[in-house]
């Protein structure tokens, strides 16, 4: 956090009036909802979706809303009893959008590269097989988000030589009457409707790699042909947990890479392309494991849009010409979903991508490895600090859900060796084709794990990694990385709470004696030392890492270490200031406010806002009580990201609440056009390590739909008590309005939590607001 340039502070919208901070009704028993004070935000989400509705037979059923979509009419209303109960959709007209980070279709290819698996015969002689295996998960029982995409499916035009083959399961509740609840199925999707194929597949976890090959075998039996494509319909997790979420089968956990990897080569059926209706999974890592199964991969780097891909109008046009080049299905699958999704959802940040398998695995690994090297270059020499900069200052994808992938692109640009250079050139080149919502900066198509928020991945991913093929330099590269800053953090001992600054214990902090901090390395791995949150000695090997030496590491720790002596506040003229020495900002990368409202019975938590000002070089502490506020009502919110390119900037952030009674996380999202902010939907918060994947996009919030703001509350002695609804019920009507407004005539603590080039957090001495 350099003193001259430091991340972008919100602006603050002042208005008078607002009806001030206070909880209501019981505790609601479910443990920290925010995540400032140990709690975590939510990891996916839904969207208000058309379900298919009516009465009669199945085929009857897709009939009436095929009709409806042809005709620019709504389907049939579903109410499923919670936010956002799906109330029809309308058929996209996807012309007249613009491309934002994108290119001409690059159609050339990297000599050297392999053939393609698929022979294309021309003259629409080709025929074509599309597998979707479609685990419909709560996406469907609770918005009917597979259900919409069925009826997008069955409204489309194509011959005999293109069969549409679905496999469904994983849902407690399919909206598409004839579906079962309770085993998997087989269905073509034929002549404006679904016809049964398989009626009881069994009840195996959708996320069994077995599952997914007995299919891709059943569609290459039952329906041989010269071209055939895949699609994996579900939440994403990308490179550490993969494919899909089971809600029948949660215990199965995901389908990871190496999982993916068995299933394609047991099916034993090489693809023309291979995509995936989920998020996250536009990874170097999938790619890289594709390879040897399909021509191209298709997928998004980001959180998709419940929305999903919009598939009436390129089903249509690979109807009309099955020789279409493969290249071309993917431009037009990837213009429909960012059409779609810029007419439905504006304010969602979109990406979607094609990506030349025989390009990539031939240009890239190499370069990759070369990176890699490169990066271990700086570590080892001490230059860890700016591959830390480097990596918080890089494009992330679903921040909150803290799955550490990042664009690989901006990566390797930012850190800045002639070998990422390299690596940027050789990327570029293989993705052809790379679409994205204008806020989405920095997104060129292909993501990467890289540790940081949480390295208890760290093993899991190099297990992956050795599993899949991958080389071993880039798994040593994030396992050193991994290792300085858990070291960051084990020296430190910092409580990642703000509790004991509240309390007045305030934050500990290294003593800066490579000596004691290597006795404290030792207790760690020797499991007697302290503590880091998710990480015990199932999940630490990566510290054994022998390539860099404690003894080193300790030395580097004790010359580079936030002191936690400089956060001291002094007051004048009637200002809390608070001034750092600059190698002590060049260690900070982010910065945020955390306030605590007294209620009388202890504090009720308000979150983390980046609001922050800076005179004459020193920090001043915003002590106006004030705080974000939606329609004039207080709210625990909390920053997850700031993202800058000049002039542009885009700051999100979450609100937990309950939307019609369902858990949610209310969006935030502020930028240079619209700096007062705006909620640009919810996502459904999944608790207790439910599932590591991410679900579709936002829920849409609407007119008479209800939230009630929640908020943590801490007793006088430090201790959390429950959480709790914040303030009055909303009834939503209209745009809900986002400004700053008194948080009323309690005392307020306030806070700084200042975050470290190891993800260490610090929290300041409290300052008291009568």
């Amino acid at each position: 956090m350099d003193n001259n340039n430091r991340p972008r502070a919100r602006q603050k919208n002042y208005q008078s009036g607002g009806s001030g901070v206070h909880k209501r009704g019981s505790g609601l028993g479910s443990g920290p909802v925010g995540s400032g004070s140990g709690g975590g935000s939510s990891s996916g989400g839904g969207v208000n979706r058309a379900a298919l509705g009516g009465g009669g037979s199945l085929l009857i059923v897709i009939a009436i809303v095929v009709f409806n979509l042809l005709t620019g009419g709504k389907g049939g209303s579903t109410s499923n009893g919670g936010s956002g109960s799906p109330s029809g959709y309308e058929a996209v007209d996807t012309s007249g959008f613009t491309a934002y980070n994108s290119t001409e279709l690059d159609t050339t290819v990297a000599e050297g590269s392999r053939a393609k698996y698929t022979s294309i015969k021309g003259d629409g002689k080709d025929d074509v097989t599309l597998m979707i295996y479609m685990c419909g998960t709560d996406l469907e029982s609770k918005y009917g988000m597979a259900s919409s995409d069925l009826a997008e499916m069955a409204a489309s035009k194509y011959g005999d030589n293109v069969n549409i083959v679905v496999y469904t399961g994983g849902c407690k509740g399919w909206k598409t009457k004839g579906v079962s609840d309770s085993v998997n199925q087989i269905y073509q999707v034929k002549d404006g409707g679904l016809k049964p194929l398989v009626k009881d597949d069994g009840k195996k976890a959708m996320t069994d790699p077995n599952n997914l090959s007995s299919f891709i075998k059943y569609c290459s039996k039952n329906f041989p042909a010269n071209r055939n494509e895949l699609i994996l319909w579900d939440h994403g997790g990308g490179s550490v947990s993969g494919y899909g979420y089971d809600e029948k089968n949660k215990s199965a956990g995901s389908m990871d890479l190496a999982g993916i990897n068995k299933a394609l080569k047991d099916g034993g059926v090489k693809f023309d392309f291979i995509g995936f209706d989920a998020c996250l999974m536009a990874t170097a890592e999938t790619a890289l494991m594709l390879g040897q199964h399909a021509d191209y991969m298709i997928a998004s780097e980001e959180t998709e849009h419940g929305i999903g891909w919009y598939y009436t109008n390129w089903l249509t046009k690979l109807g009309e010409n099955t020789s279409m080049p493969t290249i071309e299905i993917g431009k037009n699958i990837v213009d429909d979903f960012v059409a779609a999704c810029g007419k439905k959802c504006p304010s969602s940040q979109t990406t979607l991508s094609v990506i030349d398998l025989a390009e990539f695995s031939n240009t890239v690994p190499s370069k990759l490895s070369a990176f890699a090297t490169s990066v271990s270059g700086k570590i080892t020499a001490k230059d860890y600090k700016s591959v830390s900069t480097a990596r918080n200052n890089t494009r992330e994808f679903a921040k909150s859900s803290k799955i550490d992938q990042v664009d690989l692109v901006d990566l390797a640009d930012k850190v800045g060796t002639s070998e990422g250079k390299t690596l940027c050139d050789a990327l570029k080149g293989a993705i052809k084709y790379n679409r994205t919502s204008a806020s989405m900066t920095n997104a060129y198509g292909v993501s990467i794990y890289f540790p940081y928020k949480r390295t208890s991945f760290v093993d899991s991913a190099c297990s992956t990694y050795s599993a899949i093929g991958m080389g071993d330099e880039y798994s040593k590269c994030i396992r050193q990385f991994a290792k300085l800053e858990t070291s960051g953090q084990i020296a430190a001992g910092g409580t990642g709470s703000p509790l004991g600054s509240l309390f007045g214990s305030g934050s500990s902090g290294s003593s800066g004696s490579a000596d004691i901090i290597g006795g404290l390395l030792s207790a760690f791995l020797g499991d007697s030392g302290r503590s880091i949150d998710g990480l015990d000695r199932n999940n630490t090997d990566f510290m054994n890492e022998d390539t860099i030496s404690d003894s080193d590491t300790a030395d580097y720790l004790s010359l580079n270490y936030f002191d936690v002596n400089n956060l001291v506040w002094e007051e004048k003229d009637g200002k809390h200031l608070m001034e750092l020495p600059e190698n002590q900002w060049s260690l900070v990368q982010s910065l945020d406010l955390n306030l605590f409202y007294d209620d009388g019975s202890g504090y009720i938590d308000l979150g983390l806002d980046n609001m922050y000002s800076f005179e004459d070089g020193k920090l001043v502490a915003d002590t106006d009580k004030t705080w974000l506020s939606i329609n004039g009502q207080p709210a625990a919110y909390y920053h997850t990201d700031t993202v800058e390119n000049g002039d542009d900037y885009t700051i999100t952030g979450y609100v937990p609440a309950l939307l019609n009674g369902d858990r949610v996380d209310l969006i935030l999202k502020f930028t240079d056009e619209n700096p007062n902010g705006e909620v640009i939907g919810a996502t459904d918060a999944y608790v207790d390590g439910e599932t590591d994947t991410v679900a579709k996009g936002e829920i849409e919030i609407s007119d008479g739909d209800t939230i009630d703001l929640l908020c943590d509350h801490y007793s006088y002695e430090g201790e959390y008590q429950d959480s709790y609804m914040l303030g009055e019920q909303i009834t939503v009507k209209g745009a809900l309005k986002l400004s700053d407004t008194d948080v009323g005539e309690g005392a307020v603590r306030l806070t700084y939590k200042f975050t470290d080039i190891y993800d260490q957090a610090y929290w300041t001495p409290y300052i008291t607001l009568k």
